[in-house]
């Protein structure tokens, strides 16, 4: 979160036709719960459009970018890599470690689609598994974060939204922000 080292998420992998939804929703769920930005590789560059529109609309800052490089940026990265894999150690086991580390330096959290080669798995400082079963890349993310963050980022204040969302206990209310003013509209 901004007032922290940055923590930048990068999605690995994407196969068309098939994770656009997916790949969204990891640069949302980056967005939403307190990553600085969100890196997409290969064919989920085309996801971009839509995660800056979401952050246009919202507010931010939450940084995208592209990359044609992902394992250069995953080797050159100047801080801790933490590769997101139901293959890796316990959450509850290395939390702390990570929250230590980004107490330090930058923070990049690597999730991927599609099998990942192993050399992520070598260069990544730590391999972390929220749970040792299949499931979704994004429910990973999620949990990551919530955990790095101890949950500060579920009162994120945001800069620069056209819309809030008014929290209601039934229905849906989105209400566009006045201009020059904090507020939405009464």
């Amino acid at each position: 979160m901004q007032e922290e080292r940055p923590v930048v998420v990068l999605r690995l992998g994407h196969r068309p036709g098939r994770d656009e939804r997916m790949t969204t929703h990891v640069g949302l769920t980056a967005r939403a719960l307190g990553a600085d930005g969100v890196v997409l590789a290969g064919a989920g560059t085309s996801q971009q459009s839509t995660i800056v529109d979401i952050t246009d609309r919202f507010g931010g800052p939450f940084d995208v970018e592209t990359t044609d490089s992902p394992r250069a940026y995953v080797r050159d990265w100047t801080g801790t890599v933490a590769h997101l894999t139901m293959y890796g150690l316990p959450i509850q086991e290395v939390a702390g470690d990570l929250k230590a580390a980004h107490e330090r330096e930058p923070l990049l959290l690597v999730v991927g689609a599609e099998k990942v080669s192993f050399d992520v798995y070598e260069n990544a400082d730590y391999n972390v598994a929220v749970t040792n079963q299949p499931h979704s890349e994004v429910a990973s993310l999620a949990v990551t974060l919530d955990r790095l963050f101890e949950g500060r980022e579920l009162d994120r204040e945001w800069e620069e939204a056209d819309q809030i969302v008014r929290p209601q206990e039934t229905g849906k209310r989105v209400e566009p922000v006045a201009e020059g003013d904090d507020e939405p509209n009464e």
